[in-house]
């Protein structure tokens, strides 16, 4: 099966929309995911029906297609990356994330996307563990009711440093919320290695009932840092093999939020890597040793783990 790849627009922050979707339709990328943040269709300013509709005609000009993404760092805060979240202490701001949610979803379904990708958040300081999750399953119930109801399916993303980090916690919540039909799995192939027992391509095969969106670059062993392919320690034939056995149809989107300075060039150099991992030819790697990191427990419960975050890179990104 072909794979359709994607480029993430939150790699493109130093781009206007309409030249960053114009780049990825020169270079050949089927798509995009759209991060909504301030800079590229801000989900929170005025007129955002009307705004939506201009994507969406370029959209259709361009010929691409697109997964919503809700990972904008200060879109809700502008103090608080990521915050606030759906474990916010704080009942409203809780509430305004399902808000976000429940717009993206509003936006999804007016482009036609094939998903709307979420994440938990982190686990707010003296919020015990299972509180955390018993506010996760409250606030994701509406979502997945306006996503059931909008026919669009919700992608959750495990994140290292998250409540949900692992595919072992997706499954939690799926079942604490009943398994939902339109509750689904964003697969981050870096995350895999960063931080999975298995390795990336059986993460995959696991996976694969449930995908609704993946997102993929390069990464190293117990390192939360998004690196440009060959520069990590992921082996890339293998992984797009068992992805197109899965026989997932939507997009994988190159995820490299760190380096927008960049774009243009990674985003050209990243669909030549990956055609070529596709079709199981050599492709070229970093000559330089990663550096030597920590391994990882092998168990998929989210405890402490010697999982480093990259000083201006690290943390949920």
């Amino acid at each position: 099966m072909t794979l359709r790849f994607g480029y993430g627009t939150n790699g493109l922050t130093d781009l206007r929309l309409d030249d960053a979707l114009a780049l990825l339709s020169d270079l050949g990328y089927d798509g995009l995911g759209l991060t909504l943040d301030h800079m590229h269709l801000d989900p929170l300013a005025p007129d955002l029906a009307d705004r939506t509709r201009h994507v969406g005609r370029r959209l259709d000009q361009l010929g691409l297609t697109v997964t919503i993404e809700t990972g904008a760092r200060y879109v809700l805060d502008a103090r608080r990356k990521h915050g606030p979240s759906l474990l916010d202490p704080d009942p409203d701001g809780r509430a305004a994330r399902v808000q976000l949610l429940q717009r993206a979803i509003q936006v999804a379904a007016d482009l036609g996307a094939h998903a709307v990708h979420c994440f938990s958040g982190t686990l707010p300081p003296g919020t015990d563990t299972e509180t955390g999750w018993k506010r996760l399953a409250e606030t994701m119930e509406p979502v997945v009711t306006a996503a059931t109801e909008a026919g669009v399916p919700l992608a959750v993303e495990p994140e290292p440093g998250h409540l949900l980090a692992r595919l072992a916690d997706f499954h939690r919540l799926r079942r604490d919320l009943g398994d939902p039909a339109a509750l689904g799995l964003t697969l981050d192939i870096g995350h895999c290695q960063c931080l999975e027992p298995e390795p990336p391509a059986a993460c995959v095969t696991a996976a694969g009932p449930w995908l609704r969106h993946v997102q993929i670059e390069d990464m190293r062993r117990g390192v939360h840092e998004h690196l440009p392919f060959g520069t990590g320690e992921i082996d890339f034939p293998p992984v797009l093999d068992a992805l197109a056995a899965t026989g997932y149809q939507g997009l994988t989107v190159v995820e490299l939020p760190r380096h927008s300075h960049a774009g243009p060039q990674l985003a050209e150099e990243s669909l030549h890597f990956l055609r070529r991992a596709a079709a199981a030819q050599p492709v070229a790697r970093a000559t330089t040793t990663p550096a030597t990191t920590p391994s990882l427990p092998t168990s998929a419960t989210n405890t402490a783990s010697p999982l480093t975050f990259v000083p201006g890179q690290g943390g949920p990104q």
